[in-house]
């Protein structure tokens, strides 16, 4: 992917996440990837990328509307990919600042839906919540803020797999209902931290020296 005039990539996933990132940031490259990357080519980036939005928690825990900025990443293929430190301190010194205390153990990025036993199966590894984006990025510098709409305490049911399905599966509309509130909340709170931090991550960017081009988590000698 070609080089930016902004300092810092921001990614999110589904229109909702996209909506409250483009209402919230200003001063970043903004980019609606899809779940998964799915409307990217690549997910190979030259500079600083934050994906923003929402999380599955797998640890009971980390409850809904929890903010999460892991400082490491499990990817989908069972590396371990370090967040950037640097992005990583500013975006916590600024989900402090407005009000929220951050979980920073690791995320797990899953290739599907993740529910029931398979939160067990992430948390047993050592992750506090999943997404389906930060691990599949390859850029010199890595960071993720998510905020936990479904955990083990408020589990969605399957229909959620298809979305579409939902308006045929009466059960799920209640389901609906309090995603209708929670999830535009919860992805205008990540929104509002990666707001918050950018101005002091666009002089650690701006001022920091020639990073390994290597995605973040490599070992030397590549994959």
């Amino acid at each position: 992917m070609s080089p930016s005039t902004e300092p810092v990539t921001v990614l999110a996933a589904t229109g909702l996440e996209a909506w409250a990132v483009r209402r919230t940031i200003r001063g970043a490259r903004i980019i609606a990837a899809g779940i998964g990357l799915g409307r990217l080519r690549s997910g190979a980036f030259d500079g600083a990328v934050i994906t923003c939005g929402l999380a599955g928690s797998v640890d009971p825990g980390v409850r809904p509307g929890a903010v999460v900025i892991p400082r490491r990443v499990l990817r989908p293929d069972g590396r371990w990919a370090d967040c950037d430190p640097a992005l990583v301190d500013a975006l916590v010194a600024a989900a402090r600042r407005c009000g929220w205390l951050p979980e920073c153990r690791p995320i797990g990025t899953a290739s599907e839906f993740v529910r029931g036993a398979a939160r067990g199966a992430w948390a047993a590894r050592g992750c506090a919540a999943v997404d389906m984006e930060t691990g599949i990025i390859d850029a010199p510098r890595l960071a993720a803020v998510r905020v936990v709409l479904d955990a083990p305490c408020r589990e969605l049911g399957p229909a959620w797999q298809r979305p579409a399905s939902v308006l045929v599966r009466p059960r799920a509309w209640g389901e609906a209902i309090w995603l209708l509130g929670a999830a535009p909340r919860y992805a205008r709170r990540a929104a509002t931290v990666v707001a918050a931090a950018l101005p002091r991550i666009g002089q650690v960017v701006a001022h920091a020296g020639p990073r390994d081009p290597r995605p973040a988590g490599l070992p030397a000698g590549g994959r």
